[in-house]
């Protein structure tokens, strides 16, 4: 194994010619992986066909690029993802703001110590995480945060001219320097701040506070902005845009599956305490589709996005009402329920804004609406063209279920026994013989539950689980008792009376 390089003579000996621009290192070891078949960006679905080959174009075309796109879209992790595309190290001059290279020092500090100490000046190395530097974009944010600033302090203790170059303060631009330096939500910035990032995307250099001093940066810009933005918050002024090499646009997940796969990565779902968590899989698509219903719904406002945060936040809740309730109950299993997502509305409600529409119904019954869309869809595609009027007849003659997201699994079965064709469909979604008792539980409370989003049964506070509304008007009447029907008036009344 060679000696580590440790001085400047050292480095120099070891290596030939300048060291590779940062573009240019991205390129090579984002190559060296696409020949390899190494994965791109780890953690990053259902952007496979879409918005990673746009993006692999950007960086083999050596661009600054921006990604446009919806909250909740892995924007800013697409961007930290990048990090895995830099060497793992690099040789910088040691305690230099800007991670000057030692075979070519920017800053005069920099050229007057390798000129003083020659081949005997030690080397430093940084690690691929430190060149990494992220700013949000904030309306309070000044061309001194950015670029940087003469300080006063530092020339009156020096004893320099203002004009020196010793006495600049560098910005979060120039500490970026061989690198890759990310703004989140660039429309946000202020113009004059925008103008600012001119020259580093065109020349490739800063100039700090109109001073002739200019430092040649070697840097790589991304950006992410949500396009709504533009006229809500600010805009991307157009001279800066015409200098972005690439937009990229992000999307939603286009599947169910691609949906259920990035919520299963990112929720925290595993509890510690020796309880073992099994949710079932129409419990995920369940919840999975209540974004999807909330991203189509025209009470919800298209224009800020649903976030794919409210699945990963919603299941999250799911399981720990489920873990509620086999705490209460003493059972060793947690096997969340579709009815668990009730107990989940205050992540749901705070993860779309309304339009007026929606407004006026209230949040809260726009979120119990869209789950109980979900149901219907997700039972729909399980059952479709399977007979279930066994079980709603039942309900027809009168039977009714007191059952709520905190009876235990026991009690689900003990009450539902007499429910005739109830846990043959059950055994449809993986209630069958030998299954546990909070999965058959699971599995009946999903049967229950669709037969209520398709309108065949009811479910109240009240009574539980009881004939739907139309099903009650087709019940046997007595004599003495007159038939009424959604669309059936009472004789000399003035208005309509349903049941």
């Amino acid at each position: 194994m060679a000696d580590p390089i440790q001085t400047l003579g050292d480095l120099r000996q070891r290596r030939t010619g300048a060291s590779r621009p940062v573009k240019q290192e991205i390129r090579d070891n984002l190559v060296r992986k696409l020949h390899a078949g190494e994965p791109l960006f780890p953690g990053i679905i259902g952007y496979d066909d879409t918005v990673i080959p746009q993006l692999v174009n950007a960086i083999l075309s050596r661009h600054n690029f921006i990604l446009l796109g919806l909250r909740g879209q892995a924007k800013s992790r697409i961007l930290r993802g990048l990090i895995d595309l830099l060497d793992e190290q690099i040789p910088v001059v040691p305690g230099c703001e800007i991670h000057d290279d030692p075979l070519a020092p920017l800053c005069a500090g920099c050229r007057a110590r390798v000129a003083r100490e020659g081949d005997r000046m030690p080397i430093g190395w940084l690690p691929r995480e430190a060149r990494f530097v992220e700013k949000l974009a904030t309306p309070d944010v000044t061309i001194a945060d950015i670029v940087g600033d003469i300080d006063p302090i530092k020339a009156a203790h020096a004893g320099l001219n203002l004009a020196d170059e010793l006495t600049m303060h560098y910005g979060l631009l120039p500490r970026a320097n061989r690198g890759i330096f990310a703004i989140n939500e660039l429309p946000d910035l202020a113009g004059k701040i925008q103008v600012g990032l001119f020259n580093i995307l065109q020349e490739g250099d800063v100039q700090i506070k109109g001073y002739p001093i200019r430092l040649k940066l070697d840097v790589m810009l991304v950006f992410t902005a949500n396009p709504e933005d533009y006229t809500a918050r600010g805009k991307i002024i157009t001279p800066l845009k015409d200098r972005i090499g690439s937009e990229i646009r992000t999307h939603y997940p286009a599947t169910r599956s691609n949906g259920i796969a990035i919520t299963k990565q990112e929720a925290w779902t595993a509890r510690p305490g020796g309880l073992c968590v099994e949710i079932p899989g129409y419990v995920r698509e369940v919840v999975e589709e209540v974004a999807f219903q909330a991203r189509a719904d025209r009470k919800v406002d298209k224009r800020s996005g649903v976030s794919q945060r409210l699945p990963i936040t919603t299941l999250e809740l799911v399981v720990s009402n489920a873990e509620r309730r086999a705490l209460a109950n003493n059972e060793k299993i947690i096997v969340p329920r579709v009815t668990d997502l009730y107990a989940a509305l205050p992540s749901i409600t705070g993860k779309f804004e309304l339009e007026y529409e929606g407004e006026l119904k209230g949040a809260e019954q726009v979120a119990r609406d869209l789950i109980r869309s979900a149901v219907g869809n997700v039972f729909t595609g399980v059952f479709d063209g399977v007979d279930t009027r066994t079980v709603v007849e039942w309900f027809d003659l009168g039977g009714t279920l007191p059952l709520s997201d905190v009876t235990s699994a026991e009690e689900v079965l003990l009450q539902t026994r007499g429910v005739g064709g109830l846990r043959e469909l059950s055994e449809r979604v993986g209630a069958a013989l030998g299954a546990t008792a909070p999965a058959t539980a699971s599995a009946i409370d999903f049967v229950l539950e669709g037969l209520c989003a398709q309108k065949k049964i009811s479910r109240s506070e009240e009574r539980g689980y009881a004939a739907g509304s139309e099903q009650t008007s087709r019940r046997p009447t007595r004599r003495d008792e007159p038939a009424m029907d959604d669309d059936i008036r009472i004789p000399g009344a003035k208005k309509k009376y349903y049941n």
